[in-house]
């Protein structure tokens, strides 16, 4: 069990979609916008996490031809995401918007990641501690990712508004921007690399 939840803080707190979000969300709006942008990530996760285990995911990636489909639209929206992040300029908003992301932008992130989909399915599909007892098991997974889940992303929310607050030279700012969307393509390039 130690070494599941070890694996869910490495597989969770590493730069994807979901938290580089949470941050831009803190860095451009403040808490209050990104409780509720978290509150939305959360229900997503627990979406993505529910389409892995009933085996709907493995079901709808069995389909080539939809497989594809999910795979590049997913690819073009984080590419776009990617994009607004680089090129947001002198200023920490890896969100630029003028009404801030809210629960239903948080929600409707999830089921498009491809890093929520590849961190649940290794979480679920690996580290068995109960093999004889397959529904306990996985409800003490539910419980373990969802107390490891909300601190990590409430940190990256904390690290956003943190930046907000810094007033950094315009030079630095940038600098954060291109590093946030080159973490954000990496995750691209390594979820369509696994599907080739």
């Amino acid at each position: 069990m130690l070494e599941f939840a070890l694996a869910v803080v490495f597989l969770i707190i590493t730069p994807g979609p979901g938290v580089l979000s949470a941050a831009g969300v803190g860095a451009g709006f403040g808490y209050r916008a990104g409780f509720a942008y978290l509150a939305g990530l959360w229900m997503g996760n627990n979406l993505v996490t529910a389409i892995v285990i009933s085996g709907v995911a493995a079901a709808a990636l069995a389909l080539p031809w939809l497989r594809a489909i999910l795979l590049w639209g997913s690819a073009a929206y984080l590419l776009w995401l990617a994009a607004k992040i680089a090129f947001a300029g002198a200023k920490i908003a890896f969100i630029h918007s003028e009404r801030a992301p809210g629960f239903w932008n948080g929600l409707a992130l999830q089921p498009i990641n491809p890093k929520a989909y590849a961190v649940n399915t290794a979480l679920f599909s690996g580290f068995a501690f109960m093999p004889d007892a397959l529904m306990a098991e996985t409800a003490i997974k539910l419980v373990i990712v969802n107390v490891i889940w909300l601190p990590i992303h409430l940190a990256w929310l904390w690290a956003g508004v943190s930046l907000r607050r810094l007033n950094l030279a315009a030079g630095t700012q940038r600098a954060i921007n291109m590093g946030m969307a080159a973490a954000m393509l990496a995750v691209v390039a390594i979820a369509v690399a696994a599907q080739l």
